[in-house]
């Protein structure tokens, strides 16, 4: 029997045929349902969405939000109201409809998807993956697939990855199944077989946006950012509001050191996820690093307001060095850190604060205990082998030996453009570069990854011929190839350079290491070594909570090793490439600030600039620790602040041994090592 049903039916059908083609249309006939049936919600669905396609997304909102307050099981309105907030711009109610919507109905892959993408611009990479992961599973219609995506989902790799091979085996041009291999194979870490991966993927299917998202995302963490930029442009031409693919514009743009226009995006997006702590805290950052500090502190302010829990923004308001907490800051972090689930990352963090909070206040013996603390937890996380530094200082020195270096003479890049700056990290280096980058000759970059990124290259050379180190490699290659690494180097160093100065600064304390590898590619390239007094530029790196790398400084005796291991590298490279590399000794440079700025630019065979002793009005980004203080005139209150602590650093006393009696100089070499240089 045929009774009133059929006609609504017929009605609902005929709307929704006319929803793709012409929303006006459509909506005129929901609106004549709704007038006949009363308020029949599946009408009212199809109202909303007209209206939305009409260009009335507030009333289209209001009117979902009604719909899904009185339905709220109702799985397809939440989805779709979800969807509607994103493309509104109100991402924070996005992920709440979204989120619930799924929850009741999880067989709906571009919700997943979109979802992800809400969830990396707010910063929370772990939700984001596991959307993301979602999405693959639901998408796939191939057994073979869904039971690969539930192992992705449940993290379960090997399985994954054999049904993937097998799948890929069969159907090598399967693109689903080869975008989930690159997931696995970036979960691996092994970020070179994701990127051939994931181009093959999107050059069988140019537009699969969640595999040209991953293809960025991998690009970024493999430090090619001008690749990354180009896709992330490619996926915005198609979805300019899309909220993943903008915060990690933001976030590309801040490696290259493009901050104002990274400002822009994220002032957009703390607008479209106000409540979301993680994205006020990169917004900070960049803001910090722009030299906008009272912007800096009110981001990290808002992102503690949302989460007084938050560790890593209160280390944030440390970090500046500049800033002071009040007595009301260090009881919040106080009762913070002690709250029963807080993870040992934030636990740390809230060390680190804590101990620079009560070092500013006089209270040394409080201080240093939370230095201590963090420090513990920090190196429990992040296991270190002090030997490890020590062996690849002996195999740098057993190879570069004076007859080594002759016989690779006018090799290499002869470009002079970059102007290597090294060290141990708080050594004075960034206000060395600082110094450097107000000659309108140099321009300042950033602490670059380019060397350390070459150097994992010759490593995977090397590894199918069964090489112990990169310098197995390097010992092998002839002038040509020589030549090629240094070329590589400048071009991969190019997006990081905005003037026309002839000469840039890499900033990278740890290339120290790899000194000889930078004199054989790039010969005429400079090399500064700034040395500071070995108490004060190691229980400095103590205090520090690295965001990544510089595992040896969580220990006293790790950190005073590595500095040891530093002098010693240091020493050979003066013998054996007398004059090579220039050292600015930090507390000369205090003393004496114009004659040692005029020795620096004189090796650098840069005239003397008056500008090089005003470094401190210098406006450009800095990405380091030492952020705020370069924006000061030099002082001396900083010479000697270890010395409050003195009475706990014996085993960093110890452990240096006679460098602190030789300094500036290294320890006298040991017979053994006199030899070695011959």
């Amino acid at each position: 029997m045929a009774g009133p049903a059929a006609p609504l039916a017929q009605a609902m059908a005929h709307a929704l045929r006319l929803l793709e083609r012409s929303p006006a249309l459509a909506l005129e006939q929901a609106e004549e349902i709704l007038r006949q049936a009363g308020p029949h919600p599946p009408a009212r669905l199809v109202q909303a969405i007209a209206l939305e396609r009409c260009g009335q997304a507030p009333a289209a909102i209001s009117e979902m939000e009604s719909l899904v307050s009185g339905h709220p099981g109702w799985a397809t309105a939440q989805i779709e109201f979800g969807l509607m907030l994103g493309r509104a711009g109100h991402g924070e109610r996005a992920i709440v409809a979204l989120s619930r919507g799924l929850a009741l109905a999880p067989e709906h892959p571009q919700a997943w998807r979109i979802l992800g993408d809400h969830l990396s611009a707010t910063g929370d990479d772990a939700g984001a993956d596991h959307a993301y992961s979602m999405h693959t599973r639901h998408a796939a219609s191939d057994p073979v697939l869904i039971a690969a995506g539930d192992a992705l989902v449940a993290n379960r790799i090997p399985e994954a990855e054999r049904l993937l091979r097998g799948q890929l085996q069969a159907n090598p041009t399967d693109v689903a199944a080869i975008r989930m291999l690159a997931e696995v194979a970036a979960r691996l870490g092994r970020l070179e077989d994701a990127e051939t991966l994931l181009a093959r993927c999107l050059e069988l299917a140019p537009g699969f946006h969640a595999a040209r998202h991953n293809y960025a995302m991998v690009l970024h963490r493999a430090n090619k950012p001008e690749q990354a930029l180009a896709q992330i442009e490619r996926l915005l031409a198609d979805e300019p509001g899309n909220p993943g693919a903008r915060n990690l514009k933001a976030v590309v743009l801040c490696r290259v050191g493009d901050y104002l226009p990274a400002i822009e995006l994220y002032e957009g997006i703390v607008q479209e996820y106000p409540e979301h702590g993680r994205i006020w805290l990169s917004y900070g950052h960049a803001l910090k690093t722009a030299g906008l500090r009272e912007r800096a502190i009110e981001a990290y302010r808002r992102s503690i307001a949302l989460d007084p829990g938050f560790g890593e923004a209160w280390w944030s308001l440390a970090n500046l060095k500049t800033f002071r907490f009040d007595a009301s800051d260090i009881a919040a972090m106080d009762a913070a850190r002690r709250q029963p689930g807080l993870d040992d990352e934030q636990r740390a963090q809230f060390e680190f604060a804590l101990g620079k909070a009560h070092e500013d206040a006089g209270h040394y013996g409080p201080s240093f205990e939370h230095y201590r603390e963090g420090n513990r937890i920090r190196r429990a996380a992040l296991p270190y082998r002090a030997d490890d530094a020590s062996t690849r200082v002996q195999r740098s020195r057993e190879l570069f030996t004076p007859a080594f270096l002759r016989q690779r003479e006018g090799s290499g890049c002869p470009a002079r453009d970059p102007i290597f700056v090294v060290g141990l990290p708080r050594s004075g280096s960034t206000l060395v570069e600082q110094i450097l980058s107000s000659h309108p000759s140099v321009e300042g970059t950033m602490e670059l990854p380019e060397v350390i990124s070459l150097t994992h290259d010759l490593r995977r050379e090397g590894a199918e011929g069964g090489a112990a180190s990169y310098h197995d490699v390097l010992a092998t290659l002839d002038p040509g190839r020589l030549r090629e690494l240094g070329e590589r180097y400048l071009e991969r160093t190019r997006v990081q350079r905005k003037t026309a100065a002839p000469h840039f600064i890499d900033k990278m304390p740890n290339n120290f290491f790899h000194v000889g590898l930078i004199h054989l590619m790039l010969p005429n390239a400079r090399i500064v070594d700034v040395r500071r007094h070995p108490m004060a530029c190691c229980f400095s790196g103590f205090k520090q909570y690295f965001a990544r790398g510089q595992n040896f400084s969580y220990g006293l005796a790790d950190i005073g090793r590595y500095y040891l291991d530093y002098l010693a590298l240091m020493a050979h490279f003066d013998q054996v490439l007398p004059g090579r590399v220039h050292r600015v000794v930090y507390e000369h440079l205090v003393d004496d600030t114009e004659a040692q700025v005029r020795a620096l630019l004189h090796y650098c065979g840069l005239p003397f600039d008056p500008a090089c002793l005003r470094f401190f009005e210098n406006d450009r980004p800095v990405r380091t620790a030492s952020s705020e203080q370069v924006r000061r005139p030099i002082y001396r209150e900083g010479l000697d602040q270890w010395r409050h602590f003195e009475p706990w650093l014996g085993e960093l006393q110890a452990t240096l041994g006679e460098a602190l009696d030789t300094y500036p100089e290294p320890p006298p070499a040991r017979a053994a090592d006199r030899s070695m240089r011959q």
